[in-house]
């Protein structure tokens, strides 16, 4: 299997990774093929695919923060079962994630992960694949290490029409077992960083940031 980085949407493979996206995620959730252009270009956006037989298996999108020492992964895809794509994207990602720490002079701090609750929303497909399934991806989110960090997370939608997101919880693998605990100074940072790209934020999203600026840390939990 081959772990193939997509810098431009003229790659051949990244057509068929966009159409294995809108297959496992909601719309509200997959950016436009076009608007994918200048992400790609972005030297800090990391979209890696997984290849079997000139055929995009799986992916995953994260990104690295030089300045917080710490990594977001943006989506992971499993296309298929029964070929081991999970653990191979998982740990060709962590590696590549701590050399970038490395060249920074860091050991990488930690990795924040968005997955659905599926208490809160089941009426998600995923494309009908079952490791996509947001039972399992907790279940594999918890075995990597990952915590759930304690606030109601609002998600803005991709679609940049100031709509919420819910029924997803924002979480958190460090790399320091003994962590029980973040900064609200470094989640709030990281939020306000990350959805920068989208002008038009809901309402609510902002309470949430409000919110979590009252109180110095929010406890890491089991997922």
């Amino acid at each position: 299997m081959e772990y193939h980085r997509i810098t431009n949407i003229v790659d051949p493979y990244f057509k068929q990774l966009h159409q294995l996206m809108g297959e496992v995620f909601p719309p509200e959730e997959v950016l436009e093929f076009n608007l994918w252009k200048e992400p790609l270009e972005d030297p800090n956006i990391r979209v890696f695919v997984a290849v079997e037989n000139n055929k995009v298996v799986g992916a995953t999108e994260y990104r690295y923060y030089k300045d917080f020492n710490i990594a977001m992964t943006d989506f992971t895809i499993i296309g298929q079962a029964g070929l081991g794509i999970g653990p191979f994207l998982a740990n060709k990602r962590l590696a590549d994630l701590k050399a970038l720490a490395a060249e920074n002079g860091e050991e990488l701090y930690g990795m924040f992960a968005e997955v659905y609750d599926p208490y809160q929303v089941d009426d998600y497909g995923f494309g009908g694949v079952k490791p996509m399934d947001p039972y399992v991806r907790r279940e594999v989110l918890a075995h990597l290490g990952y915590k759930r960090l304690d606030f109601p997370y609002v998600h803005p939608s991709w679609n940049n029409d100031g709509e919420p997101v819910t029924g997803l919880d924002l979480c958190f693998l460090p790399t320091n077992d003994n962590l029980k605990e973040l900064p609200t100074s470094l989640i709030v940072k990281f939020l306000k960083r990350y959805y920068t790209v989208l002008s038009n934020k809901p309402i609510s999203w902002y309470v949430m940031v409000q919110n979590l600026e009252k109180n110095k840390q929010v406890q890491l939990l089991p997922i």
